[in-house]
Parts: structure tokens; sequence; C-alpha cells
């Protein structure tokens, strides 16, 4: 549906400001001549940014409904991108780093609502999913752009940071094509002709009885008096989905990996040069298998391609431990290993997190449901990445690795035993399948 594709665009400016930096940062650092830590916290001030954004997410989504949402994601996007590019002081600078991670952290919470909200419950999976794959390809399209852009000269760390500039004005003009999401149009602002119109426009045999459903399901609400707090004990058990799901995404040591590519290469032997490259290896099988992961969503189910994933990524983390313990790395093996894993980890949590989290909470909750779910998300990114370089100091590559591969035994547990399927459930059908799990 072209609506998905259009808000999916917030997910392709997602990974592109999380990615530019990597490609000025050297440049930005002499530019200013930052001390370590003024460096350190110039490269890690968009992630707190991202934390920030993904806390207050909930509340312009509920307020003021996700369309308008999604334009201040756009206008946060636009003026980072000039501001950095044109700051002459570096806390200007990092000010505008903060606002663009402050834009990925909103955009990590009402993209995947919007998209869930208006996507029928047949391919919702893959719509939903449509934003995870554009941030992968946001990733690889800002490693490009550093690339083409950093023949330049000195000045040219300046146009890879405004260059977003241009996406997020399409982003921009773009929303005024596609509506409000329904669901928040008859559940927090009770306009029940225009819901039912957008009903009708994706899917025209089935919007009477998606309004009916809606209708029922906000009536239940209001009968049973539900409150609107999330930790609420009628929504307990969304809430340990939503947060322990998340945090499994993490601590399979993704963020760790993709950040630090080239330290863990370098510590299995290879030399810098090979070691970038091999980065630019592990950012198209990503992107490969992201895409890959579309096409089976609403068919395999999300729960057998976490399955899948979970013992792919247990044997692939053990692979590579078990190199750096033999004490004899092979830097070309490690590097095939890394790559298994990537696979694994694209083809099930990459794709399936921010589809899970936008399904499994009700319509009153989900925007707090989904701030949760991706706040969760952004503080263990932020720990795990703050931590990494200090764990394989301490503990050493295999230590660390088996580390990894011990949560995700963790999580195939937590899908085997906890993990319900959504595949092909309208979202109002969801308290039903998850209570029944």
């Amino acid at each position: 549906m072209t609506w998905s594709f259009v808000v999916a665009l917030g997910g392709f400016l997602f990974g592109f400001d999380t990615a530019v930096i990597s490609g000025a940062e050297r440049a930005v650092q002499i530019y200013w001549n930052l001390s370590e830590f003024q460096h350190g916290l110039t490269m890690a001030i968009a992630l707190i940014g991202t934390v920030a954004g993904a806390a207050l997410g909930a509340w312009p989504s509920d307020k003021i409904g996700r369309k308008n949402t999604l334009f201040i994601i756009a206008v946060l996007y636009f003026f980072a991108a000039i501001g950095t590019a044109l700051a002459t002081d570096w806390s200007i600078f990092i000010l505008f780093r903060f606002l663009g991670g402050i834009g990925v952290g909103v955009s990590s919470v009402t993209a995947p609502i919007y998209i869930s909200e208006i996507s029928p419950a047949k391919s919702r999976g893959k719509l939903v999913g449509l934003f995870q794959f554009n941030v992968v390809f946001g990733i690889l399209i800002a490693y490009l752009s550093n690339y083409l852009i950093g023949q330049g000269g000195e000045e040219s760390w300046r146009w890879m940071l405004g260059v977003q500039a241009f996406p997020a004005a399409l982003f921009f003009a773009l929303i005024f094509l596609v509506p409000e999401s329904p669901r928040w149009l008859l559940v927090n602002r009770n306009k029940k002709a225009e819901a039912e119109s957008i009903l009708k426009c994706i899917d025209p045999s089935t919007y009477e009885q998606e309004l009916e459903s809606i209708s029922q399901s906000h009536a239940r609400s209001l009968a049973a008096n539900k409150k609107e707090s999330l930790f609420s004990k009628e929504y307990r058990t969304p809430v340990i989905l939503a947060v322990l799901f998340a945090v499994f995404n993490q601590v399979s040591g993704i963020n760790a990996i993709i950040y630090y590519a080239p330290r863990v290469f370098e510590m299995a032997g290879l030399g810098a040069q090979s070691s970038l490259l091999s980065t630019v290896g592990i950012g198209i099988v990503n992107f490969a298998f992201t895409l890959l992961a579309l096409n089976f969503i609403d068919k395999v189910g999300r729960r057998k391609m976490m399955l899948i994933g979970s013992f792919g990524l247990i044997a692939s983390l053990a692979l590579v431990s078990v190199s750096f313990y033999s004490g004899q790395t092979d830097g070309i093996l490690i590097l095939v290993y890394l790559m298994i894993y990537i696979a694994f980890f694209a083809f099930s949590q990459g794709a399936v997190i921010w589809v899970f989290i936008s399904e499994i909470f009700p319509n009153e909750v989900r925007a707090k449901g989904q701030t949760l779910g991706s706040l969760t998300h952004w503080v263990m990114a932020a720990i795990i990445t703050f931590f990494f370089p200090a764990l394989t100091e301490l503990l050493g590559g295999g230590n660390t690795f088996m580390v990894f591969a011990g949560f995700m035994v963790l999580q195939l547990l937590f899908v085997w035993k906890m993990m319900p399927e959504t595949k092909g459930r309208t979202l109002e059908s969801m308290d039903r399948t998850i209570n029944l799990h």
C-alpha cells in the first residue's frame, strides 16, 4: 500500500541519520579539535536523543495524531541536517545532532504504529517490516553517500550531514498524501465517518467488519473501565512480551557488532583496510536478508521466524566464540561466521521486532506500548554499545561472544514458551491471541 511506503520513508531517514555520522566523525574531531570526551559525546549525543525521543513518542502520537507526529519527525530530520551542516560552534552542532536523535526515537514509535493501524491483517507483517527494511536501506545509502561525497575535500563532512535535508523534505511533502490512522480517529476522536472512509480505501471488502470490530473493542474497553495506565493488570502480558523482546534484540550483540565491526575484525587478525571493507559486506548481507524476511513474515509467521533465527544466532555466535578461544583466530573465518549471524538476525529479530511490538497492544494503549518497547530497545542499545569495548578488554573475544550466545539460548526459550503467533490476526483480536497462548 502506497501509504505504508510513504511512512516507511521515516525508517530510511532513521537509518541514514544513525549511520551518516560515521563518515564525518574524524573530520568533526579535527575541525573543533575535540578531546576524547568531547568526541565521545559528539558520537553518543544522537543516541541520547533517540532514548529521549522514544520516551516521548507516545504523547504526540496519542494527543495530536499519528499523521501530525510524522510531520514533526520530518521537520526534526530536516533541521538536524541543515543545522549540523552549517554549524560553526561545537555546542550548536551537538544540539542539532540531539534533535536528529529525537526524530529517530519518535519515528521508531510512531511509524510502526501508523503502518500497523492502516494495514490489512493478511499483509501487516510485510508492510510494517518495510520500516525495518528502509532503516537498513538508509544505513547502506548513508555509507555510499559518505564514500562519494568524501572525495570532495576537507569540508565534505558538511555535505555528508546536510544531504539528509533532501529526503527529509520529500518525506514532509509526501505525508500530505496519507490519511490519519482510522483507529486513532475512532478511539481518540470518535470520528466514525472519517475512520470508515479510510478503512474503505484500505480494503473495500472488509471495512464494515473492521469498523465494527474496532468499535466493539473500544466499547468493551470503556465498559470495563480499563485504565489508560500501561502498567495496569490487564496489559501485563503484552508489557512483558514487549520488554523481553526488546531486551533480547540487543543482548544478541547486534549493535556492538554493527558499530564495532572493524574492531572485531582487527581482534581477529584482519588489517585495518580489510576490516573496513568487511563491514560493507556485513551491510549488504543485512540488507539482503531483511528483504528476504519481508517475503516470509506473513507466510511463515513471526514466531517460526524467531525460532529459526534463535537457532542460527546461537550457532553462529558460538562459532565466533570458539574461534577466539582457539587462540588461532582466522579473520576470514570469523567474517564468514559474523555474516551468517547477521543473516539470521536480519531474518528474525531485525525484521520482526517493530512488527510484533506494534501488534500486541490494544488500541487504547498502543502508542504507550510501542514507546515502552522502543525505549527498552534504545536504552539497551546504549548500554551494550557503551560497555562492549570494556567487555572485550576484560573478558576477551571468546567469553564476550559466548555471553551473547547464552542470551540467545534464553531467547529461544522465550520464543518457545511465551511468544504468541500474531500472523493474520486483526489488531482487535490480539487480546484473545495473547491470553490464550
